[in-house]
């Protein structure tokens, strides 16, 4: 691993915690930002060694408030279009065949309502809150707010909140579905590891093969996905994590 000036990257217990750490400027998303956020979720990628992957922010005020306008006001039309082959964080998370947990701790607001959008599970603060401010000044949500949002909670909804661009209470994100708990600031971190914990005895393989084709399910006909779904089954079979497991439940004992 090497320093980061915007984040901060740990590995422990085949955890890795990949901290947003500008907390000066409510941990806005720079280019600095977006290209050691990728490089940590790369590396955490391809170690082998990591199971799980968690997202937070430095602080106790903001998960990330989205885009540095300072740098968005320098923002061309030629620029973004040459951006645009590049791959985001956002959507690399999705690609990554590991669970991949947000612990808002604050405002998630913009780019970094998406950076939640895109994981896997979210875990949110009671003082949370969420939005996709981008109208107001004068953009759309542009890392998948208008898409991701709309399939996890309908169009009419998902309207509302970036039209009028208004942000939501971590309660009103929990009915929506948004985030799958909230809890009270000072149980965050360990109301995650707890989460951690239930996953740290399921097969890596199965976790990441079932992650995909439930992602696959957003993008695709039933009978396509069934099919696709089908198909990562077999590989899963095949493996000698497979076997280890069902030997393991059979013999009641943690899995080697």
């Amino acid at each position: 691993m090497g320093t980061y000036a915007t984040i901060i990257y740990e590995k422990k217990d085949k955890v890795a915690w990949i901290t947003l750490n500008r907390p000066k400027v409510l941990n806005a998303i720079n280019l600095v930002l977006t290209h050691e956020l990728l490089e940590a979720l790369e590396d955490s990628r391809c170690d082998e060694r990591i199971h799980t992957i968690v997202i937070t922010g430095a602080g106790e005020r903001a998960f990330s408030a989205g885009a540095d306008i300072n740098e968005f006001r320098e923002l061309s039309v030629a620029s973004r279009i040459g951006d645009k082959g590049r791959i985001r964080p956002h959507y690399l998370i999705r690609e990554i065949a590991k669970p991949v947990i947000a612990m808002v701790n604050g405002l998630a607001l913009g780019g970094g309502f998406e950076l939640v959008l895109a994981c896997d599970i979210a875990i949110a603060s009671s003082g949370a809150q969420f939005g996709l401010p981008e109208v107001r000044v004068g953009v759309i949500p542009g890392a998948g707010g208008t898409q991701v949002l709309t399939r996890l909670i309908g169009d009419k909804k998902a309207k509302e909140l970036i039209l009028t661009g208004q942000p939501i209470s971590a309660e009103e994100a929990l009915k929506l579905g948004v985030v799958n708990q909230v809890v009270a600031p000072d149980k965050l971190k360990e109301t995650v590891e707890a989460f951690i914990d239930l996953l740290k005895n399921n097969g890596p393989l199965a976790l990441g093969l079932a992650k995909i084709a439930i992602n696959k399910a957003q993008e695709t006909t039933l009978s396509t996905g069934l099919s696709y779904e089908s198909d990562l089954f077999t590989i899963c079979i095949a493996t000698e994590d497979a076997k280890e497991a069902a030997t393991a439940f059979l013999e009641k004992r943690p899995q080697a």
